[in-house]
């Protein structure tokens, strides 16, 4: 179990390191170029290299929402779970405490909403927390779906960390704009505790939307679209 959650641990440092790093970092800079695009292309690198990386080891979840619906779909122990979460929030809060030191060397860098995720003021297009709560739902259970689904063993070898990666990348495409895409409790929760805004205020939406949202997609896959081979 230990190299598990060390798998789950560095998985999930890099996931916030390289997602959240690209908007804190790059972003910032319009002459680079990254925009949105840039940031939702980062996340979905960072799952797909730590997938092929250490998903052998782990699963490579590297996200309490995603160990939650492989829990509901029967592909880790419930007894899992709690351990998988401490390890993928101490990862993401280890990467975040990076990000920020690096961060606060620029001399005119302001901390301000540092990557976090949010619904009124805080939603980068103002969006409110209806829109929010669905928008964190639904792109939670597409993924759940794309998970099960792409890593079933039904499934053609060696490309779900691909196919994952692709589908975090188009799920941030489509929410930045209305939360700055959470679908992730742990990358939620790592920015927040930096951020100087009201983000840790509206956190528990990130954990009650995706968890919701991950066990829906979970149920979806079980029992509609699950197979005897699958």
């Amino acid at each position: 179990m230990s190299k598990k959650l060390a798998a789950e641990f560095f998985g999930t440092f890099w996931l916030v390191l390289g997602g959240c790093g690209s908007a804190v970092l790059a972003a910032a800079f319009p002459q680079l170029g990254i925009g949105f695009a840039g940031v939702a292309l980062a996340f979905g690198l960072t799952v797909l290299t730590m997938a092929y990386a250490v998903g052998g080891i782990s699963g490579g979840h590297f996200n309490p929402a995603v160990s939650l619906g492989a829990a509901i779909g029967g592909r880790i122990p419930w007894s899992a779970l709690i351990p998988y979460w401490i390890a993928q929030v101490v990862g993401g809060i280890a990467a975040a405490a990076v990000l920020y030191a690096v961060a606060i060397g620029k001399p005119d860098f302001t901390v301000g909403a540092f990557a976090s995720n949010g619904y009124g003021d805080l939603s980068p297009g103002h969006y409110g927390l209806p829109s929010a709560f669905i928008i964190e739902v639904t792109l939670t259970a597409g993924f759940i779906i794309v998970i099960l689904g792409s890593t079933a063993k039904t499934a053609p070898a060696g490309f779900g960390p691909l196919a994952i990666g692709l589908c975090l990348t188009l799920i941030h495409l489509v929410s930045i704009p209305v939360t700055n895409t959470s679908v992730n409790p742990a990358r939620s929760t790592a920015v927040a505790l930096f951020a100087q805004t009201n983000a840790l205020g509206q956190l528990w939406l990130f954990w009650v939307a995706p968890l919701i949202g991950a066990a829906v997609g979970a149920v979806i896959w079980n029992l509609l679209i699950k197979t005897d081979e699958s």
